[in-house]
């Protein structure tokens, strides 16, 4: 049985008409994504370095919206199933020339057209199981990286313990403050303040009244007796 022409395939599909670069440019880039998935072919074209595949790229983005949004299709499950360059029409310049001539420019324009289609059921398979070792690995790595991670920070700690002991030991104790001498109680300093401060007596003044040391500094008028003694 024949296989269906490259227009006649069934999936969904975008067309960009009157592209103004050449057939040629563009199928070198689309035998790059021929066949791969939309998600490994939009990596191979963001990772292309030629003019045409930035144009390849929207085309091929245009195409899973169309099946994600009209045919319900998901785009994790499409792969480039065809894509093709047709010649469009050319735009015809002239440029002068030495002696009077002129030589034609050939501005070349071309379709390009991008089918996508859903995945086999064995390629489906393929890939699902791929995916799921990939998050696997991915969680492996991810939990080996955390437990190196706790391994490396326990040693590190460890290190830091043992050089701050050999420090602690070499340390010389701090002296010891002497003890503060209890503080006397208020009630005891009044007392011991009034004592200060009272003038000391002599021992032999201390029963005679005040009216004595009055008499005692007036002075004596002389009586007769004392007269008749002088005389």
């Amino acid at each position: 049985m024949p296989e269906a022409k490259t227009n006649e395939r069934e999936g969904t599909r975008a067309v960009l008409r009157y592209c103004r670069m050449s057939a040629y440019k563009v199928r070198q880039v689309l035998d790059l994504i021929r066949g791969q998935d939309a998600a490994r072919a939009t990596d191979v074209l963001r990772m292309c370095d030629r003019e045409a595949a930035h144009v390849v790229g929207k085309v091929l983005a245009s195409a899973v919206a169309n099946a994600e949004n009209n045919d319900q299709l998901d785009p994790e499950e499409l792969y480039v199933s065809a894509c093709f360059a047709d010649e469009g029409m050319t735009i015809k310049r002239w440029r002068p020339r030495a002696r009077g001539r002129a030589t034609r420019i050939r501005k070349r324009t071309s379709h390009i057209t991008v089918i996508v289609s859903r995945l086999p059921e064995d390629r489906l398979r393929r890939l699902r199981a791929r995916q799921t070792a990939d998050a696997a690995s991915r969680r492996a790595r991810r939990v080996a990286g955390g437990r190196r991670a706790a391994a490396e920070q326990a040693v590190a700690r460890g290190r830091r313990t043992r050089r701050r002991a050999p420090e602690a030991a070499e340390a010389p104790p701090e002296a010891e403050a002497p003890p503060e001498a209890p503080e006397a109680p208020p009630e005891a300093e009044g007392p011991a303040v009034e004592a200060a401060a009272a003038p000391e007596v002599a021992p032999g003044q201390a029963g005679q009244p005040a009216e004595a040391e009055q008499e005692t500094s007036e002075p004596v008028e002389p009586g007769p007796e004392d007269e008749q003694k002088g005389s």
